[in-house]
């Protein structure tokens, strides 16, 4: 059962029942605002979040039902408890059908009271998580690629994301378009303290301007034109986790105090409510820009770059990356398809502008394109051009190396006495691979 501190009101007319209450639950470390009417009550949930609220039954001005409804309605995370001195069947079942949590009858010990409430508090936090959880598979894409690479650059990388993860501290990933910030951003969380929760992601570019607040920090039914109903925004979604916020660089200059105040304190406030809320979540950040740049034209605040750049991690380009070309090929290409050495030559010798994003592409469309061997025509002419242009020259070459393979095939298959499983092992290939390769050879089997 959670021990975390509670964020606690408490509604109740009864001063000294009251004072007593409230002593009880600040002597065991929780927060409590203590309200002496339901309008009272109503005013405190209006201007912040509470994780429980318990409420006395028989209060004056609001009744004890028309107190739960309003409740319900400004505060619909908020878990209810009622007290009460002549408890009912009926009212308990009224109750409960309003969605209060559940319901006492005075006298009662206070550490039954505190029981209730952290199962309460327990609830609240499985509801949140099944929501998170929710969203997150809502949002979800195809699965991520797995990080990989050899090059002295990128270890740097994994050195650096192997230090930051167990840290609770902003991260700031700058890189190339294409690079892999996501998988970086993803690689950090699943090392974190945080990874047994979902990691939630937002691309600011991707966002209408005007929506950018409202899904980021959530909003109101009729906060504006389109609001038909009250909706959470992704740091609400992402609490006690993880929000990756990729081309924050794209995020408008007026939302940025408002990102700046979260990451400070942990408060925010939905668009069309005056509730304060708060948040626990780590921020990680991506861009393509230079923000120093950013921040120096005027388009970036200066203090919320030095706030999510505490820690920062630059991923080098992919040309610039060595043999970690080759051995994504390798990786993306799979087991079910050749590469021609003329389609091979290629794509190690292109430059990669798109980066990581557009070698995944280029070799998923090749893939497409033919059920065996990637051919230099199965490649999009940007990528084939340098090396159609050198294949005329190459093609004696290539011709006599695809002899020389083709005699050596031959060899080994009498060696072996055509047993193409034997053939296959002393060649150091697959089976599947080999029978490829006979096809391609024109070798009877």
């Amino acid at each position: 059962m959670s021990n975390d501190q509670l964020q606690i009101l408490f509604v109740d007319d009864d001063p000294d029942f009251a004072s007593a209450c409230v002593r009880w639950f600040e002597k065991s470390g929780h927060s409590v605002v203590h309200a002496a009417s339901g309008q009272d009550g109503v005013s405190e949930s209006q201007k912040r979040d509470f994780d429980i609220a318990i409420l006395d039954w028989n209060l004056p001005g609001l009744s004890g039902l028309e107190l739960v409804q309003r409740m319900r309605d400004t505060s619909v995370d908020t878990e209810i408890i009622v007290l009460t001195g002549e408890g009912t069947i009926e009212n308990a079942v009224e109750s409960m059908r309003r969605g209060v949590f559940d319901f006492l009858s005075k006298p009662f010990p206070m550490a039954e009271l505190e029981r209730r409430c952290q199962v309460a508090s327990e609830a609240r936090r499985l509801r949140k998580e099944n929501a998170q959880l929710r969203e997150v598979i809502d949002r979800s894409k195809s699965p991520a690629v797995q990080m990989v690479g050899e090059s002295e650059k990128m270890k740097k990388v994994f050195r650096l994301i192997d230090r930051v993860a167990p840290t609770d501290k902003p991260v700031l990933i700058q890189g190339e378009s294409g690079t892999g910030k996501e998988l970086v951003a993803q690689a950090i969380h699943q090392n974190s303290t945080r990874g047994d929760r979902p990691l939630v992601t937002v691309n600011c570019a991707a966002l209408p301007e005007q929506l950018v607040e409202s899904e980021l920090f959530g909003h109101e039914k009729g906060s504006f034109t389109g609001a038909t109903a009250a909706k959470p925004g992704l740091f609400e979604v992402a609490d006690r986790s993880t929000l990756f916020i990729d081309e924050i660089g794209e995020l408008p200059l007026m939302l940025q105090p408002k990102l700046l105040r979260v990451l400070e304190d942990g408060s925010m406030r939905r668009v069309g409510s005056e509730k304060e809320r708060r948040v626990d979540v780590r921020i990680i950040a991506a861009t393509n820009r230079n923000l120093k740049d950013e921040v120096e034209a005027g388009r970036f605040r200066e203090d919320l770059y030095y706030r999510i750049n505490v820690l920062a991690i630059d991923l080098p380009a992919l040309r610039d990356r060595g043999s970690d070309v080759e051995t994504m090929v390798e990786q993306f290409l799979g087991d079910q398809h050749e590469l021609h050495p003329q389609a091979r030559s290629a794509l190690l010798s292109y430059d990669w502008p798109g980066n990581v994003r557009q070698l995944i592409n280029t070799i998923e469309r090749a893939k497409v394109l033919t059920d065996d061997e990637i051919t230099i025509d199965d490649l999009p002419d940007e990528v084939a051009a340098d090396e159609s242009a050198v294949g005329e020259e190459s093609g004696i070459q290539e011709g006599t190396l695809m002899r020389l393979q083709r005699q050596h095939i031959i060899e080994v298959l009498q060696q072996e006495n055509g047993n193409k499983s034997a053939a296959a092992r002393v060649l150091g290939i697959e089976r599947r691979k080999l029978y490829r390769m006979m096809k391609q050879h024109g070798i009877d089997g």
